[in-house]
Parts: structure tokens; sequence; C-alpha cells
């Protein structure tokens, strides 16, 4: 036997009467928060509604705030601002997530520097007047053409 939450908290499996039930809720209300936009459920090929386990807890949300004194509007607002807050909250933990991997990456660098021939910041100039003595030193020699073999024949 399959347990509920085997299913999985996205299948939609339970019709209006029962979805109402277990929200504690009158069907009516749940047609009522589907045409306002809050709730979207899932319709079968016949269009009848069916609801999973995140819609249920939705509508627990729903009537959460409105017995806080929320009106619908309201309600809409403030699970939009939570699926927001949720979706931020995502993309920072993946930012943090990617900036420890560069993080890493780094460290990784910087402890193999002498093996990669890194040079450290403020030695940039000496090393940049060293190249240019260096290829200046080559344009000097460059300029001494030799003298093509001579042939005695």
């Amino acid at each position: 036997m399959i347990g509920r939450g085997d299913l999985g908290a996205d299948r939609a499996i339970y019709i209006i009467s029962v979805a109402a039930e277990l929200a504690g809720v009158h069907p009516q209300t749940l047609r009522i928060y589907e045409r306002k936009g809050l709730l979207t459920p899932e319709r079968t090929q016949g269009n009848t509604r069916r609801y999973s386990e995140r819609d249920i807890a939705r509508l627990k949300r729903i009537q959460e705030l409105t017995s806080e004194g929320l009106n619908l509007a309201g309600v809409m607002r403030t699970m939009e601002l939570e699926d927001e807050i949720q979706d931020l909250r995502g993309r920072y933990e993946s930012a943090l997530q990617a900036l420890e991997e560069v993080e890493t990456r780094m460290r990784e660098a910087a402890g193999t520097r002498e093996h990669n021939a890194m040079v450290l910041f403020k030695d940039v100039r000496r090393v940049r007047r060293a190249m240019k003595a260096d290829e200046l030193e080559r344009a000097g020699r460059r300029r001494v053409f030799p003298l093509p073999p001579i042939s005695l024949s």
C-alpha cells in the first residue's frame, strides 16, 4: 500500500469535497479562491478539480491569514510576497554556493602560486621593467647584422 507521503506534495489526488474537509472550509470557498486566483487546482480530462498536498497547505495558509483579519486581496499580496521571498532565498543559496566554489578555486590557485609562476600585484611594476629591459636588449642585438660568409671560389 502506498502512503500519502509517498505520492509527493505536487500530485493532485483530492477531489474538492475531500480538499475542503482537509482544509476546514466549504467547497464553495475553494471555488471562490480559484476565481480570485489564490489557488489553481489541476483538472482531470472530465474537468474535475483535483488538489494536491501543496494545495491543501496553501488553503490552510489562506485560512490563517483570513483569520488574522486580512481580506482576500491582502491574502493574495501576502502570498505573492511569501513566494517571492522563497524564490529569493533559493537564489541567495545558489549564489552563496557559487561564491564558495569560487573562493575554493581561488584558495587552490593561491596555494599553487609558485608552481604557476604567479606574480603578486605589488611586484607587477618590477616585472614589467625587467621585461622591458629584456626587450630593449634583444632589440639592440638585432641591429647588429653579421656579415654574410665570403666564398673564395
